[in-house]
């Protein structure tokens, strides 16, 4: 149970970096659990989607550092603009080539 919980809860906040901490508990307690269930038979289900849960966490936390990373290193001229309005531009321009 717990497994799933982390599973779910990780993939909800993987967005904000959380999410992969608490997938890599829950892909733990899940494998965990699925040695368990191998004696008990109960909760099976449950361990394999905290599992593959925490694993889809882990996944997209990993993305979306990636994804942080490359905007980080491509925007890096406009980090100190005048305005929002600025930023936007530099930004835009940064992206687009121009």
């Amino acid at each position: 149970m717990a497994a799933m919980v982390l599973g779910v809860t990780g993939l909800i906040t993987s967005i904000v970096f959380i999410g992969g901490l608490l997938g890599v508990i829950g892909l733990i307690l899940g494998v965990v659990a699925l040695k368990t269930t191998k004696w008990t038979g109960v909760g099976r289900g449950m361990a394999i989607t905290g599992v593959v849960t925490s694993l889809i966490a882990i996944v997209v936390s990993i993305l979306v550092a990636v994804f942080v990373a490359w905007y980080a290193n491509n925007t890096q001229k406009c980090y100190q603009p005048d305005s929002f309005r600025q930023y936007t531009q530099c930004v835009h321009q940064q992206l687009s080539g121009h």
